[in-house]
């Protein structure tokens, strides 16, 4: 018996190789009739497909790639997590490259990538990326990219986010609602749309409150974990009458709870804080953090979902592919109520 391979299917079936393997690819070139013949005879002659050979005839190097700010942060884990179970499923590797939130880091793996390395791209821009061109690029060499959690809103793409204007809205009115007037809202970048919209919630919800929008309470903070600490020092030591934070980014709530130690603010007490984390710790720390957690395990594998089916079905990747998933707020002991008297 001759080997079950795209020859003899083509033969049987009377149809050309090229067809046969667009069929068992799942492509949009080839009709759904043609589709079901190939796939019942394939399955019963037992075909097996050749991977190396089949990865060489269309061009991949089964490889995707995955750019990300840092790995210490819980959310990333959980983003790889998810990753890697949709690449490992459909015969993938990974690559996963660290910006630690550097632009001329990410600008530089960017390049390497586009090397021939990966066949596509999944990434989370770092915070200190101001200019673009380095990602626009990736066009010219015909490599998609999808975009999650911290994404270039400069390329037209897929993006899977989450609802970071409403959770930040409601992050902002818990404190209000648990009796804070003046609340200071930390964040590290303003340049991402991440930043933006988390920044407007917070604003829009102080607004729907009644509470007026003061810029001294809003913070930038930066990459280095002590300057952070000194420059939320001097913001309570110079507005003592802050009594609610609102972290957007969860080294800043971590930070803050140092200097309330520090300074001898009681939390929540003196001060209420909430930050977005997805710390599996902050339920232990003392007081639990309350917390905006998104769905990190699921944003990693809708978007490596739609990169890989683009790859596998070659198709452009479009913006109407987006994806929006919803954070939840968990509440915690750092923004209990004060008892009633």
């Amino acid at each position: 018996m001759p080997p079950v391979n795209l020859k003899r299917l083509a033969q049987e079936l009377n149809l050309s190789i090229a067809s046969v393997s667009r069929a068992l690819q799942d492509s949009h070139e080839v009709s759904s009739q043609t589709k079901e013949r190939v796939r019942a005879l394939a399955t019963a002659l037992n075909y097996q497909p050749h991977a190396y050979a089949s990865s060489l005839r269309r061009n991949l190097s089964k490889t995707i790639g995955v750019v990300i700010p840092k790995v210490a942060n819980h959310f990333f884990a959980l983003a790889i997590n998810g990753i890697e179970e949709v690449a490992r499923q459909s015969g993938f590797q990974v690559l996963i490259s660290l910006t630690h939130d550097d632009y001329a880091r990410e600008v530089s793996i960017i390049q390497h990538m586009k090397g021939g390395r990966v066949d596509g791209l999944l990434m989370s821009v770092a915070s200190g990326t101001e200019d673009f061109a380095h990602i626009k690029s990736l066009r010219e060499s015909n490599i998609p990219i999808v975009f999650f959690d911290r994404v270039c809103a400069e390329v037209s793409t897929a993006k899977v986010t989450t609802n970071d204007y409403e959770s930040a809205f409601q992050a902002t009115e818990h404190l209000i609602q648990a009796g804070c007037r003046r609340i200071a809202h930390l964040l590290i970048s303003n340049n991402l749309s991440i930043g933006q919209f988390r920044q407007q919630g917070y604003r829009d919800a102080l607004l729907a409150h009644g509470c007026d929008v003061d810029p001294t309470l809003i913070l930038h903070g930066v990459m280095d974990n002590e300057q952070n600490v000194a420059l939320i020092r001097d913001l309570l030591l110079r507005r003592p009458d802050i009594d609610g934070v609102f972290a957007s980014v969860e080294r800043l709530a971590i930070s803050t709870y140092r200097v309330c130690k520090e300074l001898g603010r009681t939390i929540p007490d003196d001060i209420k804080v909430i930050g977005f984390s997805n710390l599996e710790a902050a339920s232990m720390l003392d007081p639990p953090l309350s917390t905006v957690t998104q769905p990190a395990y699921d944003i990693g594998r809708e978007a490596a979902k739609i990169l890989l089916r683009a790859l596998e079905k070659k198709k452009a990747i479009l913006p109407s592919q987006s994806q929006v998933l919803k954070s939840e707020l968990f509440q915690r002991q750092s923004t209990a109520a004060a008892p009633a008297r």
